[in-house]
Formats: structure tokens, sequence, C-alpha cells
């Protein structure tokens, strides 16, 4: 199959800020964009029916109107519409198997937490084989001029391997021609803790080693993608807190999950958990071993 992003669509305010957001990516990686919505009650499609009476009237539409606003805006850009009959969940993680990454709208954290086709997004994002991108709506007033181009972030544990992560975030920064930021973040343990702050002489010697280990895990990438403006930045906070804060304004914010193991239960970590609930800008969240 011809590699594609996919993006999922319900008509939701989410959803259409999404498909933007996919369709620029795909037109930068030169990839198709697929425009995907799944609805259980989809009826077989009939040998030839007028509109009035054909019962996928309404998705056709949506599937419709998304790609021709987008194929406007892109015009080279090659948009295949897809419409399937199955749940909505089932659909997006069979979709992003078969894709280089998997686009949805999500709502970030409101006081009811809502996603794309209700609670459909985070099972995705937790189980799925491939990258998942998460797109809050925008905010900018008709008219006004988009905001410059951000830079991708991605945070880092620096224990085990980050190559997927990476891999992905470098790729990104490289199709976007923006810089990059590598975050890792570290609370202060107990003894490095004194009754006036900190004991400065402990936390430099853990930013030091911190350092030297994330600038390891960065040089074949800065090698392999030598056009890339690339930073660190080693924050004395929790990881969840110093991901979220360094990434305002960002681009992206690239963040992990552990791959599904047989016999364990998918879930989320609390940096990518706070990345999607708290982040501004759209997240990623890549799945590694």
């Amino acid at each position: 199959m011809q590699p594609v992003v996919t993006v999922g669509l319900d008509g939701s305010p989410e959803s259409l800020a999404a498909a933007r957001w996919a369709a620029d990516e795909a037109e930068k990686r030169r990839l198709t964009l697929r425009l995907l919505h799944a609805w259980p009650l989809l009826a077989p499609e009939p040998a030839h029916a007028p509109s009035e009476v054909d019962q996928n009237y309404w998705a056709k539409r949506l599937v419709h109107t998304a790609r021709a606003e987008l194929q406007a805006r892109h015009p080279g850009l090659t948009i295949v519409g897809s419409l399937v009959a199955d749940d909505a969940q089932d659909a997006l993680l069979q979709a992003a198997s078969e894709s280089e990454m998997i686009v949805l709208g999500s709502r970030g954290l409101e006081p009811v937490e809502s996603y794309f086709l209700g609670d459909v997004s985070m099972p995705v994002v937790a189980r799925a084989e491939r990258p998942v991108v998460l797109v809050r709506a925008g905010t900018r007033v008709e008219g006004t001029p988009p905001a410059p181009a951000g830079r991708v972030v991605v945070a880092l544990k620096l224990s085990g391997s980050s190559d997927d992560l990476l891999d992905f975030a470098f790729h990104t920064a490289a199709a976007r021609g923006v810089p990059f930021l590598a975050v890792h973040g570290r609370s202060v343990p107990l003894h490095a803790r004194v009754p006036w702050g900190v004991d400065h002489a402990a936390t430099d010697e853990m930013t030091r080693d911190a350092r030297t280990e994330l600038s390891k895990a960065l040089r074949p990438w800065r090698e392999k993608y030598p056009q890339v403006d690339v930073a660190d930045s080693i924050r004395l906070a929790s990881p969840a807190k110093a991901v979220v804060q360094a990434a305002e304004g960002a681009a992206l914010l690239v963040v992990g999950r552990r791959a599904h193991r047989h016999g364990v239960a998918p879930h989320l970590g609390p940096i990518a958990h706070a990345a999607i609930h708290h982040g501004r800008c759209p997240v990623a969240v890549v799945p590694h071993d």
C-alpha cells in the first residue's frame, strides 16, 4: 500500500483542524492524505441511488467538503476519501497500522473530556502501532496573519532506546524546516534539598551528567540531519511539567510511550498524559521499544 497520512473525520472543529494539519504534513513528507470517516451504521453502497434516498449522503458530504477545502489549499497533494462501516476505534486502529501516522482532533483537558467520536482518541493513542498526532482546533481570528512556525520539541527520558521517537521528531523538523529541541526533565531528589532551597553543587552535577547523556543520544541524529538546528534543555522539574512548559509555542510536541507487549494492558505514562491534556500545540505520541 502507498504510504499515507490518515486523518479521522467526524465533522467537529477539532477533526477539521486535524485534517488541515495532516494535509500540511502529508504535503511536506510527499505522502498521500487519507480522509477516514467511520460509522457502524453506514449502509451498503447501492448501485444507483439519487442523493435524496442515499443513507450515506451526509457521511459522503462530510468527506467531500473536507477534501474540497484541502485540495484548494494543497492543489498538488493526493487526497483520497474513505468511508468505513465499522466502529470508529477499530477502524482507526486498523488505519494506523496501514499509515505513516494517524491524526485526530483533540479538545485537550475540559470539564468533560471529549475526543474524536467520543472517548476514541485515548484508546487509539494507547494501542496504535504507529505515531498518533492529536490536534486542537485553532483559535486564530480569520484575517489575522498566522503565527511564526515553531520548533519541534521532543521529550527524552534517557533510559532505554529512543530511536523511534528521535527518528520521527528529526524527520518532522527536517520536513518542516524548523528547529529541534530535546527536553529532559529531572526532579530534584531529596538528598539535594536543603532548608534554604537546593544544594547547587548537587544539582549542577545532575545537570552535567544529564547533558552528557543527552548529547550522546542526539549525536547520531545530528549527523544524520545536519540541516536541522538542534538544541537541548535540561530542566530540574518533574518531566511532565518540564515538557509542557518547553512546548509553549511549539509546532509539535513529540512524546513516547512503551509499545504494547502481549499480556500487558496498553497504557500511557504521566508525560504523555500531561502533554495530551495540557499541551497547547499538536502532540505526537510515538510507540517505541
